[in-house]
């Protein structure tokens, strides 16, 4: 599925989604039972990748590593937050791949796997010619996290795991405490600083964007999930 397809709709069981830009290949697949989506940047210019989730599937996500470049090759994997539903695939693609690991600190002592680098919030990861900021939204676990890519004119990138989705923030299990620090940290770390026009890739689910989501905040503020 070619960019001018691209709709950020993927079915369990099939193909990637692919997005070609300028400078970064995105690629977007749904694994496992609770159709988790996992994605796949690539670097353009040197083929360096960096996966999203090793949430299942390991069959699956070695394949769309090794169609992302000319070779099976993984720089980096970076988990968004330590539910086992994120994780089940790690074990496998790190023994496939070698690919460092990382994850947000306050939730690395959950991951069974050795994480390579404990990420904090405004950490930076490089792959290839691009990188990655790395945001901490506290609430869905303590070290969730979402990566942000920059793309220039091409706008911004945002893949937010469990803590932004279509509808609403993560499920924060009706903590009033929980869900009033992820909607503080989605708000101020995400919509007030980041354009109507950011592509947001989620954990689960089709793909949104900002402007789409902004005009609910007051709403979901108020419902309290």
């Amino acid at each position: 599925m070619a960019d001018h397809e691209y709709t950020g709709h993927v079915k369990p069981g099939g193909e990637p989604a692919v997005r070609d830009l300028e400078h970064l290949q995105i690629r977007k697949l749904s694994v496992g039972p609770m159709d988790n989506n996992a994605y796949l940047l690539t670097c353009r210019s040197t083929g360096a990748q960096l996966l999203i989730d090793a949430a299942a599937e390991p069959d699956a996500l070695r394949r769309m590593v090794a169609a992302g470049a000319e070779h099976d090759w993984l720089d980096v994997i970076v988990t968004t937050h330590s539910h086992h539903d994120h994780v089940g695939a790690l074990a496998e693609m790190i023994a496939a791949t070698g690919a460092r690991t990382a994850a947000g600190a306050a939730d690395a002592r959950e991951i069974a796997e050795k994480i390579d680098l404990p990420l904090e919030h405004g950490d930076v990861i490089e792959f290839g010619e691009q990188r990655v900021e790395i945001i901490h939204l506290r609430g869905h676990t303590p070290g969730s996290v979402a990566v942000l890519w920059h793309g220039g004119d091409e706008g911004d990138h945002l893949f937010t795991g469990d803590s932004l989705f279509p509808g609403g923030v993560g499920n924060t299990d009706r903590d009033p405490q929980r869900f009033a620090q992820l909607i503080d940290d989605v708000e101020q770390r995400v919509f007030d600083r980041l354009e109507d026009s950011t592509w947001v890739y989620p954990g689960h689910g089709d793909d949104t964007t900002l402007g789409a989501e902004r005009p609910s905040l007051p709403a979901w503020r108020e419902r309290g999930w």
